[in-house]
């Protein structure tokens, strides 16, 4: 090699690491060669968290996660399984403001509030109702689409090199009605589907017990979502793919973050409860968890942790075929291998209270109404903590300059939309071309408002 050729060489290389902060060479065994590593890690080991990551180690970077509990334990644990592709329009639908004393005070009905926590909750409060219009809600439901719709597809891409296609379960998604009529009541949502793509089959009668055969006598309107899917273990897949992402050469390490450390306004290091681990690039995948951190970059997010329930009637039999949402009881009913998962509930009373017996037990109830001869040899029961800013939309992009990235805020989608957000996420951060916008997703979106 000439001088002249290794004096060219070093120039790029000096080139590179001033164009990536403290990109950390290494030598090649093979060769000798100076190869430069780009090192990014990710806090939160949840669908989110792991989905970023494995896609990172595709692109090449040198990839930590980081959360305090092992994979798949906390929220995307919990949820209802479903790909729920469809699952693009908010909860803050028009109406909202004038039906929720209604709803709060109404046993039956799946929101309840710890009151105690009202004085915490109403800025945020305030802010989500205030969506809660046409124009607002039919441009969530817009910016929802591209994170949700292709959401089975999306799962397969993210398993298929890795061998875990088998935890992808395609099937039908069915909404329980008691009546065509209270089908109609929710014409308004339905439109904003269609306009997405998604038209339901409607059947009664004798067509829907054919088809769903356990269901009670008070349900006599099935419409049917073709095209969805969903996951029988979602811990479980989690935790595979996490394993997954090990077998890739990624690392993972099992520590509670303490804070950020910023050189010259960009992202150099993260401090663990495990130590310091340097990095070029940081990806916040940490749900509720991830507004602290976000304080500390100085932005202040309008996140609050939504609680949501689930039980599981173990080795359940005579429940549902497929799954569905009950739409009397608003709660996802899915096959599952421990069995019958149910999970719903909408309660606001923050991450530190523990589970509150009302919701479980009007989710018992509801469960028992829709599947009247469901037999179980046990039931267990969850709370977890879903993590909702004030838009319903989530928080998907880098924060200005700093080399810190946001893949959080999924609300009621984040199985569902984990993997497309991970895949985002990944090629921002590799220099990939993306063909969503993200600018509905800006992290730094609320700092203005």
């Amino acid at each position: 090699m000439t001088i002249c050729k290794q004096f060219v060489d070093v120039l790029l290389i000096h080139a590179m690491m001033r164009q990536q902060r403290e990109i950390r060479p290494h030598a090649s065994q093979a060769t000798g060669q100076v190869i430069v590593t780009r090192h990014a890690v990710v806090i939160g080991a949840g669908i989110v968290g792991v989905s970023s990551a494995i896609w990172l180690r595709r692109a090449g970077l040198d990839v930590t996660l980081v959360d305090r509990a092992a994979p798949g334990t906390g929220t995307s644990h919990g949820n209802g399984g479903v790909l729920a592709a469809c699952a693009m329009v908010p909860v803050t639908a028009p109406g909202l403001i004038h039906k929720a004393p209604g709803m709060l005070l109404n046993g039956d009905f799946p929101l309840f509030m710890r009151w105690s926590y009202m004085p915490r909750l109403l800025p945020w409060l305030m802010k989500y109702l205030g969506n809660a219009n046409d124009a607002d809600t039919r441009r969530i439901a817009q910016d929802l689409t591209p994170i949700v719709s292709d959401s089975v597809e999306q799962h397969k891409s993210l398993c298929r090199e890795l061998g875990l296609g088998d935890w992808v379960s395609e099937s039908d998604y069915c909404f329980a009605y008691r009546s065509r009529a209270d089908f109609e009541k929710e014409a308004y949502t339905w439109e904003l589907r269609e306009a997405a793509g998604f038209t339901p089959e409607l059947i009664s009668g004798p067509e829907l017990r054919n088809y769903e055969p356990n269901l009670g006598p008070e349900i006599t309107c099935l419409a049917i979502m073709k095209n969805h899917g969903y996951i029988r273990s979602p811990g479980g897949y989690v935790q595979a793919l996490a394993k997954a992402f090990e077998g890739m050469g990624g690392t993972i390490r099992m520590a509670e973050v303490k804070d950020v450390t910023m050189t010259d306004g960009a992202v150099t290091a993260v401090e663990t409860t495990q130590g310091t681990i340097a990095c070029d690039e940081l990806v916040l995948a940490t749900g509720v968890w991830s507004k602290p951190l976000m304080a500390k970059l100085g932005l202040n997010v309008p996140l609050e942790a939504e609680r949501g329930y689930h039980i599981v009637f173990k080795d359940a039999t005579d429940g549902p075929l497929h799954p569905m949402m009950v739409a009397s009881g608003k709660f996802v009913a899915t096959p599952m291998e421990q069995g019958l998962r149910c999970a719903g509930i909408v309660e606001f009373g923050g991450l530190d209270a523990g589970p509150s017996e009302a919701p479980l037990a009007l989710l018992r109830r509801q469960a028992r109404a829709a599947f009247p001869n469901m037999q179980a040899t046990e039931e267990i029961e969850w709370l977890g903590h879903r993590p909702a800013p004030s838009d319903s939309l989530p928080l998907i992009g880098q924060i200005g300059t700093s080399r810190v990235y946001t893949a959080f805020g999924h609300h009621h989608i984040g199985l569902t939309g984990g993997p497309k957000t991970g895949r985002l996420i990944a090629g921002l951060i590799a220099g990939q071309g993306i063909n969503t916008d993200l600018a509905p997703y800006h992290p730094q979106r609320f700092t203005n408002r």
